[in-house]
């Protein structure tokens, strides 16, 4: 896997012990991504550079705001001044207007109080697919991953996210922002008509509630994450019939929601 583009060296003086050392090392540039939709100021995001389109798509489609690629009539990049131009063959629809707005809720029936986005209440949905994984395969899929992270690697500032089956990654991205991986991922696969319900997501980084979601619009049913989940998360995982699986690393591993898709348990 290529290394992400987007990276500077900065002096740094490092320091081990008595050792001191001036040198320079990559660091991830950060930018800012200003969406306009319909002509009007939708949102300012903070990512990585490259991917930019698998971005911007994915993250409409989570959002509810458009249901397929043809949903949009044009869509312009202008990364030096950090915009992205998009209009949508309908116009302004409901999800647009309700972007951002809060609603405070119960989740799965345990009183834990929680404020979704209502776009999450329009566009989350339950998972049922027929996908099982052993939990070899779940460590084979995070060793992958791990191997993949060249990025992390040389700046510690990314994290990451692949698509998987079959023994091997099928698309892959990495991100300063853990929502912009799925997003891209998510993009990926809607502009190239990559199936997600028959593969499972591998990620770097901590499961969260918002995560879970993500997931759950992506249609996947088997999330496998190299860190740890959130109870909200957990409550959501189950609600929404996604297998969480949290700390895969080396021969190790956690099966948080839904075992009956791990074998061999």
């Amino acid at each position: 896997m290529d290394a992400l583009k987007g990276t500077s060296n900065y002096p740094v003086i490092k320091i081990r012990g008595q050792e001191i050392v001036k040198t320079e090392e990559p660091v991830v540039e950060e930018i800012p991504l200003t969406i306009y939709l319909n002509d009007k100021e939708l949102v300012t995001m903070l990512a990585a550079a490259g991917e930019e389109k698998y971005l911007v798509i994915g993250f409409l489609a989570t959002e509810g705001i458009i249901q397929a690629v043809d949903d949009i009539k044009t869509l312009a990049i202008d990364t030096g001044k950090g915009v992205i131009h998009v209009t949508t063959t309908s116009g302004q629809i409901a999800a647009e207007k309700m972007f951002l707005k809060r609603y405070l809720t119960a989740c799965c029936g345990k009183g834990r109080s929680a404020f979704y986005f209502v776009n999450d209440i329009l566009t989350a949905k339950t998972v049922a697919t027929d996908l099982t994984i052993t939990p070899g395969e779940a460590m084979h899929y995070s060793k992958l991953l791990e191997a993949a992270s060249e990025t992390f690697r040389l700046t510690g500032g990314v994290h990451g996210g692949a698509l998987a089956a079959a023994g091997e990654l099928i698309c892959w991205s990495q991100d300063i922002g853990r929502h912009n991986v799925f997003d891209k991922l998510y993009g990926r696969c809607l502009l190239e008509g990559i199936s997600t319900q028959d593969k499972v997501l591998v990620f770097s980084g901590r499961v969260s509630s918002e995560i879970l979601l993500k997931v759950s619009k992506m249609n996947i049913s088997v999330l496998i994450a190299r860190s740890a989940p959130t109870t909200l998360a957990l409550d959501m995982a189950e609600e929404l019939g996604v297998t969480v699986i949290g700390f895969a690393r080396g021969e190790r591993l956690n099966v948080y929601s839904h075992p009956e898709r791990v074998r061999g348990i």
